[in-house]
């Protein structure tokens, strides 16, 4: 068995070898021919890569809202629109959450959220600009928001409108630098809150998921949403609430219950349209669609590049057995096989193919950290796209030299011999 196996070895071995020096004796054709191999397995992993890291952003910014919640937005209404709305419906209120929570299956909770106008907030002679949020204390349950400092509020103080705040990381080092900022106070406008927790620092850029917007959590601080409400002005014409973000138990289906939520509201508002309803979950699948056809049109795109580099492997293969037609007929002169003559054909081939379908991986990784570095384009390399494109590469530089192999096997020896 072990002799079998060091034979294959040595077989092997010296198949490469042979191909190497075929392929070196030719240099600028060689060099031609990998060419096309290299910019289609480049273009692949490019494209890939460029569409990964765009799915990979979307679908952290859509778990941000969370794929277990039902969000209700106040609509943005133009003034001749908001003054015939505001006749039937004052916006989005305590009540709807009330009845939401008794009427609707599949509900867990739902929780407010107030958005301020940004303020200027002042602390220890710093200032800086912020957005602030009224929330409910089980807001974390809905948002993806991770403490790095201290603690959330909690129900009591809710209860007792207490002057509590969590502050974003970038308000933490625009106020408060190195300093400790746990116990501080800032100014909200003119009331002061104490800083209860300091959020973990959120490199995401503010951003939009098919219309949706999603914020970066650096520079907002969260407050009680019932100081809110009583502690802090606000635009007297806007509704009570800015949002309200519905909970769903485990075994809820999120579009079903986004339906019936929605028919609810439109009883309590009396048919108006002052809100708009976003299930995440139906975004996700809507995003995973459509990254699915980007992927497979931009595949097969690149994939063009690697039919033309499988054609210029079959051209010069065939000029190969074109070029060695005598040493074919030698070699089978003293007792090679077809099967040996085909086997260092494909092997040849398949050479060509790996070392173009390398410098493409290499070319191709270039390209997504450069668009990466340049254009501030998300993008991600993964293992997937590397694989695939070098192994299409491979299956494409092995079939097109399966044509000449089998071409150069069936040459008869005294021909060969003949034609030199």
């Amino acid at each position: 068995m072990k002799r079998i196996i060091s034979r294959s070895s040595a077989r092997l071995g010296a198949a490469f070898g042979a191909a190497i020096a075929s392929l070196g004796e030719h240099k600028l054709r060689t060099t031609l021919t990998m060419l096309g191999v290299m910019f289609g397995v480049g273009a692949v992993i490019a494209m890939l890569s460029i569409g990964a890291g765009a799915e990979h952003q979307a679908l952290a910014q859509i778990d941000r809202l969370g794929t277990r919640n039902v969000v209700i937005r106040n609509r943005p209404l133009k003034a001749d629109e908001a003054v015939e709305i505001r006749k039937k419906s004052l916006g989005l209120s305590l009540r709807d959450i009330e009845a939401i929570e008794e009427a609707v299956p599949g509900v867990a909770f739902a929780a407010p959220r107030i958005e301020l106008a940004p303020y200027k907030i002042l602390a220890a002679g710093a200032k800086t600009h912020a957005q602030v949020f009224g929330v409910n204390h089980r807001h974390r349950e809905v948002a993806p928001l991770a403490l790095s400092e201290g603690r959330f509020f909690d129900a009591g103080d809710q209860l007792h409108h207490a002057q509590v705040c969590v502050i974003g990381a970038g308000v933490r080092r625009d106020l408060f630098g190195a300093d400790r900022a746990l116990g501080k106070d800032v100014k909200i406008n003119d009331m002061w809150f104490e800083v209860v927790g300091v959020l973990a620092p959120d490199p995401t850029a503010p951003s939009a998921v098919q219309g949706v917007a999603v914020s970066s959590s650096e520079h907002e601080i969260y407050v009680p949403f019932t100081a809110a409400l009583h502690k802090l002005d606000r635009d007297g014409s806007s509704a009570a609430l800015g949002e309200i973000v519905v909970h769903l138990s485990p075994d809820a289906p999120a579009g079903e219950t986004g339906a019936v939520v929605g028919t609810l509201l439109d009883r309590l508002h009396s048919g108006a349209r002052d809100y708009e309803i976003v299930v995440p979950e139906a975004l996700l699948r809507h995003s995973q669609e459509t990254q699915q056809l980007f992927n497979l049109v931009m595949g097969l795109i690149a994939g063009i590049s690697l039919l033309v580099g499988g054609i210029g492997i079959m051209n010069i293969m065939l000029a190969s057995v074109l070029e060695q037609t005598r040493e074919i007929g030698v070699r089978r002169a003293i007792g090679a096989r077809r099967a040996d003559i085909r086997f260092q054909f494909l092997v040849t081939a398949f050479t060509l193919a790996m070392l173009g379908g390398l410098l493409g991986v290499a070319m191709g990784i270039g390209i997504a950290h450069g668009v990466a570095a340049y254009a501030s384009w998300p993008t991600l390399v993964t293992l997937r796209s590397v694989v695939l494109s070098l192994g299409v590469s491979i299956s494409v530089g092995v079939s097109s030299g399966l044509y000449p192999a089998m071409r150069a096997a069936r040459l008869d020896p005294i021909q060969a011999l003949g034609a030199a």
